[in-house]
């Protein structure tokens, strides 16, 4: 019973009935943006670019004795860690993207990772997360 439940569903979302249009999952990732804080505003503009609906930030500090941080160049240790929610369809571009700023803007340089997102609650939050407007339109109709 439960398999064919499981079939079920997946002929409705992947597109395996006749007649059906075929869904696909946009799998979400959370990525993990850490930069100067002067440069925060920049990155997060920069990334909400690439369809990105939530982000969040958070100040801190280096953690590098200023010793260090002096020899290596860093004379300024306030830094943002930006955490945002992008699909994983745009993750590629957005991630070339980000290297080639930190690579190119003066003070702009950073570390850029992604976290597999396992779960969602809610077919709404997915859609908004996903930036799928036309999804979140007709649930909201």
């Amino acid at each position: 019973m439960a398999e064919a439940k499981r079939t079920g569903i997946a002929r409705r979302f992947y597109g395996k009935a006749s007649g059906r249009s075929r869904v696909t999952m946009n799998r979400l990732k959370i990525l993990v943006t850490i930069v100067n804080r002067a440069k925060a505003d920049f990155y997060m503009d920069h990334i909400q670019s690439f369809g990105v609906n939530m982000q969040m930030v958070v100040f801190g500090k280096g953690t590098a004795p200023r010793e260090i941080a002096t020899a290596m160049g860093l004379a300024d240790s306030d830094r943002a860690v930006i955490f945002s929610i992008i699909g994983e369809d745009k993750l590629r571009s957005a991630l070339d993207s980000i290297e080639e700023k930190f690579n190119t803007i003066v003070g702009g340089k950073g570390i850029a990772y992604t976290i597999p997102m396992a779960s969602i609650i809610g077919k709404s939050i997915f859609n908004f997360l996903s930036d799928n407007r036309d999804a979140v339109r007709r649930n909201e109709a």
